[in-house]
């Protein structure tokens, strides 16, 4: 597989502008009248962006060269790109068993992940049983279905539909019987009105609790980096959906826009867990700030 460096050549194409300020030889003030509008363009985010330059401003020496600047950049990037953060992956080894449930708008890449996921823990030797609680879109559920028969996992779905609680009740007692250490839940991003969807979600964590007394349940908002800052506002919806543990940014190879990570990060308070980087299975990839950041920036 590509290294995160290369997966994310359009972003390092957007951020071009940013390095060539550092490369400049201009004086600090110079360089940081030009860094808002170069981090703007990149799709950082305007609030993100007057953070960075307030503490660039603040943090760094009046005769700051290039070096100081740089390193201070990148220092605050990695901050922000840090909310919240505990540390550990969703289902980490010392927290088994865990329930992982995949919420965000439709088309955002939910399903896709999901399935990702399945066959990361599967490869660190995890029993893993999927649910297809998507049950308003049959083509979601059909698509978690292939993916599980490639995968070898088991998978719980219903007629299309169908209550997406019950789907997870019966996909709960299964990982029960089968004494599973990851349930994966796939969630629908519409139903009829987002009153309705918040409920669903609130309805689907309440039976898995119910079900799975002591296991960790982990709400991860799968957000598309293809629409950019569109994101940040698709997503505040769903903090209405009390607990989200963190975000799977998803479709980040193929877009320039990869920065609205730093936007997500910092306006959201979430912290990213998983960055999907291209289309196979082992294509999602724990999210490192540092080494987002060092893929962006030379």
């Amino acid at each position: 597989m590509l290294g995160l460096r290369e997966k994310l050549a359009r972003t390092r194409e957007a951020f071009r502008r940013v390095e060539d300020l550092f490369r400049s030889g201009k004086r600090r003030e110079e360089i940081l009248d030009g860094l808002e509008e170069a981090l703007i363009l990149a799709d950082v985010g305007v609030t993100a962006s007057t953070r960075i330059l307030e503490a660039l401003r603040t943090g760094t020496r009046k005769d700051a060269g290039e070096a100081e600047l740089g390193g201070a950049l990148k220092a605050e990037l990695e901050r922000l790109l840090s909310p919240g953060t505990d540390g550990r992956p969703a289902a980490d080894a010392g927290q088994a068993p865990a329930a992982i449930l995949m919420v965000g708008a439709n088309g955002g890449g939910k399903t896709t992940s999901a399935a990702k996921l399945a066959a990361r823990f599967k490869a660190e030797g995890k029993k893993v049983v999927l649910a297809a609680a998507d049950t308003f879109r049959a083509a979601a559920q059909e698509q978690l279905a292939v993916w599980a028969k490639r995968l070898n996992v088991a998978v719980f779905k219903g007629s299309y539909g169908a209550d997406p609680a019950a789907v997870v009740f019966d996909a709960a007692q299964a990982f029960k019987a089968q004494r599973g250490d990851v349930l994966i839940v796939d969630t629908a991003g519409r139903v009829h009105t987002n009153t309705n969807l918040m409920n669903e979600l609130e309805k689907i964590r309440r039976v898995v609790a119910r079900e799975l007394p002591g296991a960790r349940i982990e709400p991860l908002l799968v957000l598309d980096a293809t629409v950019g800052q569109n994101a940040v506002l698709q997503a505040r919806e769903f903090l209405k959906f009390s607990g989200l543990a963190g975000i799977v940014l998803t479709k980040v190879d193929g877009t320039a826009k990869g920065g609205a990570a730093v936007a997500i990060a910092a306006e959201l308070g979430l912290p990213i867990k998983y960055l999907g980087v291209g289309e196979s299975e082992d294509d999602l990839v724990e999210f490192s700030p540092r080494d987002f950041v060092e893929a962006l920036l030379s």
